[in-house]
């Protein structure tokens, strides 16, 4: 990868033309909490909120360069890549037909549509991305126009690259080690590729989502395989097969320097940087920062940098983040409760709930029932412990319950 360093520079340079550097900033919190110097990489506040935006506008430079008539170009996404291929679109000028699933949430076909401008046309098509996918590559085809990947591309890499440039900038040395979150692994690749040169010493730890773990997976049967099943809920993140041209610069990776965020761990640390630094993270964007728990012993006394993706989070899932980051911290259980059908019942179940109980669901499940009635019950606590307590209490006075809080298949449909 001879010259890449000073080709992700020349990148770099050119992205001035749309906006500055996005802040790299000391953390006070985290770096008091692990003992180390915590940076954060603020790709959240490029202009459309993510780093999307830096391998749209390279890619799209560098094809009007060799042809300034290409005038066209056609995109698949859901998110933050639509946002940012807008976003060029309207910066150079050129049409740009991005197609978007019909499920996408307005908010998000809004904001692409406000970034293009006159420039785009918004297509939705499919219930899923595979189908939305092969649309946009039809089209494309038909068109003759330009399939701009999000992350399969070496230009993509390049402009992302510059998130490494401006690092070294800013913090003008080489950091001990950068974490990196990796859906299709662009931005990864771009990093990496540019630090290996120019700060071959620094470290790297890479965070994918437990639910689409494709790095690791492709690490594993040493090429990208296409997983099975993908949580879509980290969805900047949630990729099931890495690309092939990122893997090919990635190819060498430990395994042991992959990790894998839960998706409902992942709510605790977004609910954390929201309530106590006041910064909006969507659920890929809070990857990086999610994995230092694990990491803690490893960075003591180092210069740490963590890359915060993107923020483009829609305050409409809050109260799925919370109940998220509730259950996984043991403070939110579920559970069924046979309930006898007799006066004082009810009574004396609630007598054992505690000083820091409260009962945030109640529903018959059935109601006809002679004897016993089958009850649903959500109860929030301020510590985890206090469910040893309750649990003991009911097998103490013969209750049957049964905790559905990690039934995945009860939940989906009861929760």
């Amino acid at each position: 990868m001879n010259g890449f360093a000073e080709s992700a520079r020349r990148a770099t340079e050119a992205l001035r033309a749309l906006f500055p550097p996005t802040p790299l900033q000391r953390n006070d919190h985290l770096s008091a909490r692990y003992g180390a110097e915590i940076w954060l990489k603020r790709e959240d506040l490029t202009p459309v909120r993510s780093y999307k935006l830096r391998g749209a506008v390279t890619a799209m430079r560098k094809v009007l360069a060799t042809d300034p008539a290409h005038g066209h170009f056609v995109c698949a996404s859901a998110g933050n890549h639509a946002q940012g291929m807008a976003y060029a679109c309207r910066h150079f000028g050129v049409k740009g037909t991005i197609f978007m699933p019909v499920t996408t949430p307005q908010q998000k076909i809004d904001k692409t549509r406000v970034f293009g401008g006159d420039s785009v046309d918004i297509r939705l098509v499919g219930d899923y991305f595979d189908q939305t996918l092969a649309a946009a590559q039809r089209f494309c085809a038909e068109a003759a126009a330009h399939f701009l990947s999000p992350f399969d591309d070496p230009d993509v890499i390049e402009g992302q690259a510059s998130v490494g440039v401006e690092i070294l900038e800013q913090l003008d040395r080489a950091p001990d080690l950068v974490i990196l979150p990796v859906g299709g692994g662009g931005l990864a690749a771009g990093v990496t590729g540019y630090l290996a040169e120019a700060a071959p010493e620094t470290e790297f730890r890479f965070v994918e989502p437990a639910g689409g773990a494709s790095l690791a997976a492709a690490v594993a049967a040493g090429e990208p395989v296409t997983l099975k099943r993908v949580n879509s809920f980290v969805d900047g993140a949630a990729v099931a097969r890495v690309g092939a041209e990122p893997f090919a610069r990635l190819r060498g990776l430990k395994p042991g320097h992959i990790l894998a965020a839960p998706e409902d761990r992942v709510c605790i640390t977004m609910l954390e940087m929201l309530n106590v630094e006041g910064i909006v993270l969507e659920p890929a964007g809070a990857l990086a920062i999610d994995v230092l728990p694990e990491l803690a012993e490893t960075i003591r006394g180092r210069t740490v940098v963590c890359v915060t993706s993107g923020g483009n989070f829609d305050f409409e899932r809050l109260p799925e983040v919370k109940e998220r980051a509730q259950r996984y911290a043991g403070l939110k259980k579920y559970f069924i409760l046979r309930m006898p059908q007799r006066p004082g019942a009810l009574r004396e179940f609630l007598s054992m709930l505690g000083p820091d109980d409260d009962i945030a669901r109640f529903e018959y499940l059935k109601k006809s029932a002679r004897n016993f009635g089958s009850v649903l019950i959500g109860i929030e606590t301020r510590a985890a412990e206090n469910f040893a307590d309750l649990t003991r209490k009911l097998d103490d006075a013969a209750f049957s319950y049964r905790d559905i809080t990690e039934d995945e298949a009860l939940a989906e449909f009861l929760i």
